[in-house]
């Protein structure tokens, strides 16, 4: 039995392509200009506190051209009911590289994740790929995740972990997931609340009850045991908390609560040997942008204070997959 806590941080790094069904590429600018920029900033911030994190990228990402994205798309593409789902027929407008289409390339920051200590590349599918909208296949999302693994490979990449775009976990995919040499995946929080749900099942009710459990313990900690996880690749690490929400100016009196709806959930973990996974979309961080990195600083430091206290520790997915395949 395992008595040290383990802290994982996982972000789901997929700029334009995290929200192609929502805004508009222009309304994306305009909204989240910084959003690359960011990336440096967390880095910058992760070097210094010498943290752990995935990174599960979206693999349009790592395109240096359109010409080779074209070129790398998936031979089978998911026939979705909405087809405003699907980012393929825009896929042929947008620019011809990162300079041109910065918020659809990324492979300078992708190399900028690979170059700085202790970040894991992870997937987050290809096409930022929705696993429980009405007419998705298997099949298609076998051609997704293939794509995915190829294109990463010219970066001397095997991405070993998984991120379910909007959190859409599908027990139908673990089996293809198994296949492609995914040894972990990011489930949902443990609570009814965050059961896995497409967009259309995404109701007001448990919106408003998520939000709410941002700062007052509604769901619990979401904390679990190592060895409480079913060693069955690919191994499921689920979400605790999410780690940083858009703030609102005019809730801005409520944030110290969200600060210690966190750190109450990373000591619990840490006085019982529990693994805390927090998680985050990078751009949420926009507004406000050194106020929320100071947020975050917060907490980073909590863990270390947990880490000196309680012996806790901070791990990649990829870290903890491979923990537990030496257990």
């Amino acid at each position: 039995m395992r008595s040290k806590g383990i802290l994982i941080i996982s972000l789901d790094f997929e700029l334009y392509w995290g929200v192609h069904d929502k805004i508009s590429l222009d309304d994306y600018i305009k909204k989240y200009p910084k959003s690359r920029s960011i990336v440096s900033a967390l880095l910058d911030l992760f070097n210094k506190y010498q943290t752990h994190s995935t990174w599960s990228t979206v693999g349009f990402l790592f395109f240096k051209t359109r010409a080779e994205l074209l070129g790398g798309l998936p031979s089978e593409k998911p026939d979705y009911s909405n087809k405003s789902r699907s980012p393929y027929e825009f896929v042929s407008a947008i620019g011809n590289d990162e300079a041109e289409a910065p918020f659809c390339y990324a492979p300078s920051l992708i190399k900028l994740v690979l170059d700085t200590p202790h970040q894991e590349v992870g997937t987050h599918t290809c096409s930022h790929y929705y696993c429980l909208e009405e007419g998705q296949n298997i099949n298609a999302f076998r051609s997704d995740l293939e794509s995915a693994i190829r294109v990463a490979k010219k970066y001397n990449l095997t991405p070993e972990s998984l991120v379910f775009p909007r959190n859409q976990f599908n027990p139908a995919c673990l089996d293809i997931c198994r296949e492609m040499g995914i040894k972990s995946y990011r489930g949902n929080e443990l609570s009814y609340l965050y059961k896995a749900r497409n967009e259309d099942m995404q109701s007001l009710f448990y919106k408003g009850l998520r939000f709410l459990d941002g700062y007052f313990n509604i769901s619990g900690h979401n904390c679990y045991s190592v060895d409480s996880i079913e060693r069955k690749l690919p191994f499921n690490f689920p979400s605790s908390r999410l780690f940083f929400r858009p703030v609102n100016a005019r809730l801005k009196m409520l944030e110290p609560l969200r600060l210690r709806r966190i750190l109450s959930g990373l000591r619990y973990a840490a006085q019982r040997g529990l693994v805390y996974h927090l998680w985050m979309h990078p751009h949420s961080l926009e507004l406000n942008l050194r106020t929320n990195l100071l947020f975050i600083e917060k907490i980073l430091k909590y863990y270390l204070i947990m880490r000196e206290r309680y012996g806790m520790e901070n791990l990649t997915m990829s870290e903890l997959s491979h923990l537990l395949l030496e257990i």
